[in-house]
């Protein structure tokens, strides 16, 4: 059973995971700059330690790229207001009416219809859902095609939104999850980031095996990490 924890280098904190692995592994994850250290069983906290130490210039370099990223403007829900769907801008245009509240999209527009008390809040829910109803409608065909290129059994996936990842997998349970926000980005991404999640019912750890299957099954996944983590982060991650 993997085993956590966590040191403090001044002002970053390094999750540490023992695992079953043979190698050493450190990530920066966008988009908040999360640290993780994946080392195997044997390693001691002090090793650990001492190999983060020997990486900060590009721990310190990697959040800093991180925080320059751009970041899309707060969201207010009012007309004229643009919100992105599979990576195109769309012009929202908000009418009031005293019915279920609904969304359309038109072309390059999407037509939002609440109450006319609907707060903010109210109104980030209504696009909220809509975009789970179009990653619903998105998912399932990638998940298919993947699972018979990869010769894997996916046992279900859920949507959650994620400060630090775009996607996990359990390979235990055989599900993997998906950050919401994939809906905002051009759709080859979300199919990649499907896809990177079913070689981990493979392969569960981001070894060189990991990186030789995803060499074999789908060559430009380093062009895609790159292309999605340059693409601006929600405001309120």
């Amino acid at each position: 059973m993997a085993t956590r924890e966590v040191i403090n280098l001044g002002e970053i904190d390094i999750v540490v995971t023992r695992k079953a692995v043979k190698h050493v592994h450190l990530s920066v994850h966008p988009p908040s700059g999360l640290v993780t250290l994946i080392a195997p069983d044997a390693t001691r906290l002090d090793v650990a330690r001492a190999y983060a130490i020997s990486k900060l210039p590009w721990i310190r370099s990697q959040q800093a790229q991180l925080k320059a990223q751009a970041r899309e403007p707060v969201r207010r829900y009012l007309t004229r207001e643009t919100h992105f769907v599979w990576g195109q801008p769309c012009l929202l245009e908000v009418t009031f009416a005293n019915a279920k509240p609904s969304v359309i999209q038109d072309h390059d527009r999407l037509l939002m219809a609440v109450r006319p008390s609907a707060p903010v809040e109210k109104r980030a829910k209504v696009l909220d859902a809509w975009y789970k109803e179009q990653l619903h409608d998105a998912i399932p065909p990638f998940i298919k095609r993947w699972e018979k290129k990869l010769g894997v059994s996916c046992q279900g996936y859920h949507l959650q939104r994620m400060k630090t990842k775009w996607g996990s997998c359990s390979s235990l349970k055989r599900t993997i999850r998906l950050n919401t926000e994939l809906a905002k980005k051009p759709r080859h991404l979300l199919e990649y980031i499907v896809m990177h999640e079913l070689v981990h019912l493979i392969e569960p750890s981001h070894n060189e095996r990991f990186k030789s299957l995803l060499d074999h099954h789908y060559p430009l996944w380093r062009e895609s990490r790159v292309e999605l983590n340059a693409l601006p982060l929600g405001a309120d991650l």
